[in-house]
C-alpha cells in the first residue's frame, strides 16, 4: 500500500499537534516498558548557546561526562507548565554526578520570568537555565515544546521526545537508571 505525501503530511500534522497538546505517543502508551522517549543512534546536538541563572555563558560541553536530559520549554507551554514539576521530581530522585535535567527556557521575559514560574510551582530541584532569545529552536530544528533530548555523557544525542512527558514514573525511573548505571 502507497501512502500519499498529502496524507503523509496529513497524518504528521496530527501527531506533531497531538505532541503539542501533550498527549501521549501512541506506541508508547501502547507498549509496557516502552523507552518515554524516542531512542536515536548516538549523533551530535548542533552547538548552541545559553546561559544559567547567573548569566554565566554555556553551551552543553558545559555537561560533559554526565548523561543530561536536555528539556526546551518556556512558562507560557501549557504542556510545559504541567510537564515542569515531573522534572524536578527527576532531578531530585536521579540528579548526581552522572545526571542532571538542564531545562532550557525559551521565554523572552529571561530570568524573571523563570524565577516567578519555579517559585509559583514550588521547584526545588532544577537549576535555571535561559535562551532569551528562542535561539536553540531554529538550532535544533524544532517544531515544538516542550521537546527533551537525551544527551550521553560524550554529549550525543541517544533519545528525543516532542510533547509533556512525565518523567518521574517508575518505568521511566528504570529506563534512566539503566541508562546511566551502564555508564556510570
Amino acid at each position: 500500500m502507497t501512502i500519499s505525501a498529502a496524507s503523509r503530511r496529513g497524518f504528521l500534522a496530527l501527531a506533531a499537534s497531538g505532541a503539542a497538546l501533550g498527549l501521549p505517543r501512541s506506541g508508547a502508551a501502547a507498549i509496557p516498558n516502552a523507552p518515554p522517549l524516542y531512542i536515536t543512534a548516538p549523533e551530535p546536538l548542533p552547538v548552541f548557546k545559553f546561559s544559567d541563572a547567573s548569566g554565566r555563558p554555556l553551551t552543553l560541553t558545559s555537561f560533559h561526562g554526565k548523561f543530561v536530559l536536555l528539556n526546551i520549554w518556556a512558562t507560557w507551554c501549557i504542556p510545559c507548565r504541567k510537564e515542569m514539576p515531573t522534572l524536578d521530581r527527576l532531578q531530585a530522585k536521579l540528579g548526581g554526578p552522572h545526571f542532571q535535567v538542564v531545562p532550557v527556557s525559551i521565554d523572552s521575559g529571561g530570568l524573571v520570568a523563570v524565577k516567578k514560574f519555579y517559585a509559583e510551582i514550588k521547584v526545588e530541584h532544577l537549576g535555571i537555565f535561559l535562551d532569551p532569545s528562542g535561539s536553540a529552536m531554529q538550532v535544533l530544528g524544532l517544531e515544538g515544546i516542550p521537546t527533551s533530548f537525551l544527551i550521553d555523557p560524550d554529549g550525543r544525542q541517544i533519545g528525543r521526545e516532542t510533547g509533556g512527558t512525565v518523567w518521574d514514573t517508575p518505568s521511566v525511573l528504570k529506563f534512566l537508571s539503566h541508562q546511566i548505571s551502564g555508564r556510570a
